[in-house]
């Protein structure tokens, strides 16, 4: 069975979301039950929201409406990744509330489509690492080019656990390998960041890819991490944009048919579940 550490539900009735706009594809309602009816099929067997940059007005009211998803019978909901914003004056009573919900697991401040300087500035770093010895994870979800950003971060704390989204945000359209090869092999180095395998088959070319195509970056990614470093997310509904739920699921088990069982099951739930804690 498989761990999904990365779906996002889009209810335009519950929440705000700014950017969707911008993004007619997915400027609509992708609520849990569709994401549920194919989740089971293909083996997710457990799940981790992960917030949609909703306006920032509404993020803690974000998590209270995933975790009201979660307490529905037979849910695979099991924990939420939040929206936060460590630049902010606010961050300090923000965590303390978030610490007192055993639902939030961690935190994400999407960063590639922000400035540079939003991850330099000392506010930031500062709050950042108040999330030392909580066991509450970071996603950090950047370009190619903005990892040394993110390796700097984990430099700064090592003792918070990062989780880097998407292999790094390859540019798989263009087939594109550096700067992102180097700059996935210079991050790897740090052992307080795990890579999440996701998100890449909305970086390919849509109408064309195949298994083979999105193979060098994954693999790359995982030679990098090694097997006790990476975990696995279905970027519902980005992935629509690439194919689907069902037919990501299949290109990964095709990826890592080579592998033992052994490393499959870390990949796919263990290391998840030794991250967050998930039963």
């Amino acid at each position: 069975m498989i761990i999904d550490t990365h779906l996002h539900i889009i209810d335009k009735a519950a929440l705000t979301y700014p950017w969707l706009s911008s993004a007619p594809p997915l400027d609509r309602d992708f609520l849990y039950r569709t994401y549920a009816a194919e989740a089971k099929r293909v083996g997710i067997s457990t799940t981790l929201h992960m917030e949609v940059d909703v306006d920032p007005a509404e993020q803690e009211k974000e998590t209270d409406y995933v975790r009201g998803v979660a307490a529905e019978d037979g849910s695979l909901i099991k924990g939420a990744i939040s929206a936060c914003r460590p630049e902010g004056d606010g961050f300090v009573a923000f965590l303390e509330r978030q610490q007192a919900n055993p639902f939030v697991k961690g935190f994400r401040r999407v960063l590639h489509v922000m400035p540079d300087e939003l991850s330099e500035q000392p506010l930031f770093r500062e709050n950042l690492k108040r999330l030392s010895g909580t066991g509450l994870t970071f996603d950090l979800c950047v370009l190619p080019r903005q990892l040394p950003l993110a390796a700097a971060l984990a430099d700064l704390m090592p003792d918070v656990q990062f989780i880097l989204d998407h292999c790094g945000v390859p540019d798989i359209r263009a087939e594109a390998q550096h700067p992102w090869r180097e700059n996935i092999t210079d991050i790897a180095r740090r052992p307080n960041v795990t890579a999440k395998i996701s998100g890449v088959v909305a970086y390919a070319d849509a109408e064309n890819w195949v298994a083979e195509t999105l193979r060098p970056y994954v693999e790359y990614t995982i030679g990098a991490f090694g097997w006790d470093r990476v975990v696995w997310g279905s970027d519902w509904p980005v992935c629509t944009l690439g194919g689907g739920l069902s037919t990501w699921v299949a290109t990964t088990h095709a990826l890592i048919a080579g592998a033992s069982a052994d490393e499959r099951e870390k990949l796919l739930s263990g290391n998840a579940r030794r991250i967050w804690s998930l039963g």
